[in-house]
């Protein structure tokens, strides 16, 4: 008889590890690492420009709090695997539904329409998407153009000014402890946002939703509410952006929330949010959008045209859709 002989793995050889670059998901650190590179990239370039000014940091803080605000909506939104593009024309109609209001009813008259004008949008969205299921994003595309004409003619392209001193304070120009009004909304906003994501049922439903539909409708979550509450959500944190520009300008315009949608996007996904649902993240949102805004900045010190501008916000979108896929496909 032939013995057979068996071969053992010796204890002393080591075992086969994964490259450390797979084993430190890097994707997950990207916006990070990118707001520091584009940091110190601008510190160092316009170091003679006041980039380093404490009050030019300040400003780019101020200027991207609706921005950020807005961006937590779309979080919940992307995360639901659905899109919304409405929600710049959200910010102009709520901006200058409220100032209307304020300067006929007073402060809290204003909010409430400002705030109920958004919500409205949002619902007229969401029942589109949910119940009679059309694709987000020409449902929101039809809105976005629709209440983009809506804030033209109601009030004939003029500028609405807001002279309610408590409502300017409140939403805008005002401070509490000396810090401004603006970064108190925004660090609000990210702390609900971050909990209500990662900490309720609702974000895990929300995840859930757009990790596998099906699924999640097999494992009893009503998917229609889901999609219908978080185009709500967006109506409304847009229609909170609104309120913040007419509160830190005194005024509103056709023209609030026109450019924001691409920095918003941008601001998301760079963030960490799958582009097709499943993953999100609220931090990485506000981390996108003060990258965004400190980019904006540094273009405009540096010297770069609009059309420049509007070149590079596009060329970051593209690099983080792709980075987007390509986690989702994993």
């Amino acid at each position: 008889m032939s013995q057979q002989k068996q071969t053992a793995t010796p204890l002393s050889a080591p075992m086969e590890r994964p490259p450390l670059l797979k084993r430190i998901n890097l994707q997950q650190y990207v916006v990070y690492l990118g707001f520091l590179a584009i940091f110190l990239f601008f510190a160092i370039v316009l170091r003679d420009s006041g980039f380093l000014t404490v009050r030019n940091l300040s400003n780019i803080v101020l200027q991207t709090a609706p921005a950020t605000i807005m961006a937590i909506g779309l979080v919940f939104v992307l995360s639901a695997g659905e899109i919304d593009l409405s929600i710049g024309s959200i910010v102009a109609v709520s901006a200058l539904a409220a100032a209307v209001t304020i300067n006929a009813y007073g402060m809290l008259a204003g909010i409430a329409v400002g705030l109920g004008a958004g919500l409205a949008i949002g619902l007229v969205n969401g029942v589109l998407v949910a119940y009679v299921r059309l694709p987000s994003f020409l449902v929101t595309l039809a809105t976005m153009g629709l209440f983009a004409g809506v804030a033209r003619s109601l009030t004939d392209l003029r500028s609405i000014p807001v002279t309610d001193s408590a409502f300017t304070g409140f939403f805008g120009s005002g401070a509490l402890l000396g810090i401004p009004s603006l970064v108190w909304w925004t660090v609000i906003a990210i702390l609900i946002g971050h909990i209500v994501y990662r900490e309720t049922r609702f974000g895990a439903h929300v995840l859930a939703t757009g990790d596998n539909n099906r699924a999640a409708s097999v494992s009893g979550i009503s998917v229609p509410r889901i999609r219908l509450a978080v185009m709500m959500l967006s109506g409304g944190l847009a229609a909170l952006a609104g309120l913040l520009y007419a509160g830190r300008l005194q005024a509103a315009k056709y023209t609030l929330g026109e450019t924001d949608l691409m920095t918003v996007i941008a601001a998301v996904i760079v963030g960490g949010t799958l582009l097709n649902g499943g993953k999100g993240s609220v931090v990485g949102a506000l981390v996108g959008s003060l990258m965004m805004g400190m980019l904006n900045n540094g273009l405009i010190l540096m010297g770069l045209s609009v059309s420049d501008q509007m070149i590079v916000r596009g060329l970051i979108i593209l690099a983080a859709v792709a980075v987007s896929l390509r986690e989702k496909a994993r």
